[in-house]
């Protein structure tokens, strides 16, 4: 028998979600969104049968083995927490919540119902990704010592005055906006335990129209902009690994550059996308590389990979049914999403103290 999901949420993230699911031999029965117009246009679009207003409604009127939260971040923890004690198991929109307190309720409520709670890192599932992970799986690169974490853009504010700038229901800006780096770097060294962040966030040009981005949402006159607009920082862990991080939304930079380098004992590497002017265009370009020292000379080397323009949203989506299925192991889990948050909430809180922050297990 198929698995049933429910999506929450019939936003942009939804189609991706939804291809993955139905990749993985799901099928996608009911979709819950507060608008019942938006709701009831977007089920007939995907052929979807049910529509509903509320999640409380969609659990009670159709049964369900999961559901796909696809919401602003302030709802990602009630509503996970809600679907995981009506015994329904969860994959989930980053960031995981607002903070690393919030995502550990979430690992109660997933860990006393016995269910499944997944998070949409999808860059983990990107074909780079799993071509490098088989290298550092097979230990050509050894323990990496040092990682840098970067994604950046020049013009990329999406929207003022909406949900994403508003610090309330965003929970801060890049920083939690665009992890996805920051989390694909630690996933690459294993992810160690962080022992110190140092950061610092800056603000310029967060509500200068002219650095807006080609995507996001219609900005709102009356509403807030409170959030940073860059972000640099350094994580210390307590096995001696680093991590430097970069993220911006608005930076004097050439193009935006979303990429993970490192370097490891016994080789290097790199996971890397270059966007176009307009985001996905003909002058992206994609990298995936290892280097190394072979016969006393520097050798770096191309992985080619197929080209993934959804960036490993649909395959993240379609691991989730398959492991679910028991056919593939879970590509993340909520032990990493907890020690995520606690760094994501350092960052912050170093920014705004001035001063490195510990981080206690």
């Amino acid at each position: 028998m198929a698995i049933k999901i429910g999506i929450v949420g019939a936003g942009g993230m939804a189609d991706y979600h939804i291809q993955g699911f139905r990749a993985g031999g799901a099928e996608v029965v009911a979709v819950a969104d507060m608008s019942a117009e938006k709701g009831k246009a977007f089920a007939a679009e995907q052929g979807i049968p049910a529509v509903y207003t509320t999640l409380a409604e969609m659990l009670s009127g159709s049964e369900l083995d999961a559901v796909s939260i696809i919401t602003p971040n302030k709802f990602h923890k009630p509503l996970a927490i809600e679907a995981l004690n009506a015994g329904v198991n969860v994959f989930c929109e980053k960031p995981p919540a607002l903070s690393a307190a919030e995502t550990e309720e979430m690992r109660q409520a997933a860990t006393s119902a016995g269910k499944t709670l997944m998070f949409n890192f999808n860059n983990r599932a990107r074909p780079e990704a799993y071509a490098m992970m088989k290298y550092i799986s097979n230990g050509d690169v050894g323990k990496i010592n040092s990682c840098q974490a970067v994604w950046m853009r020049r013009t990329g504010i999406p929207g003022f005055g909406g949900w994403f700038t508003t610090k309330e229901l965003s929970g801060g800006g890049p920083v939690i906006d665009l992890l996805h780096m920051i989390d694909l770097g630690l996933y690459f060294m294993g992810y160690p335990e962080p022992e110190y962040v140092l950061a610092q966030t800056f603000d310029d040009f967060i509500t200068d129209k002219a650095f807006k981005g080609p995507w996001g949402i219609p900005d709102v006159a009356d509403g807030v902009t409170d959030v940073e607009a860059a972000c640099h920082g350094f994580v210390k862990f307590k096995d001696g690994q680093v991590m430097t991080l970069r993220n911006s939304w608005a930076e004097m930079t050439k193009r935006e550059e979303v990429s993970v380098t490192f370097q490891g004992q016994k080789a290097g590497g790199m996971v890397q996308r270059l966007f176009g002017i307009d985001g996905m265009d003909d002058t992206s370009i994609d990298a995936c590389e290892l280097y190394v020292q072979e016969n006393g000379n520097s050798v770096n080397k191309d992985i080619i990979v197929e080209r993934d323009e959804s960036m490993g949203r649909i395959r993240s989506a379609q691991n989730f049914v398959l492991s679910l299925k028991g056919e593939e192991a879970p590509l993340n889990n909520i032990d990493e999403a907890v020690k995520l948050m606690k760094i994501i909430d350092a960052v912050y809180a170093s920014a705004e103290q001035g001063i490195p922050i510990k981080i206690e297990a």
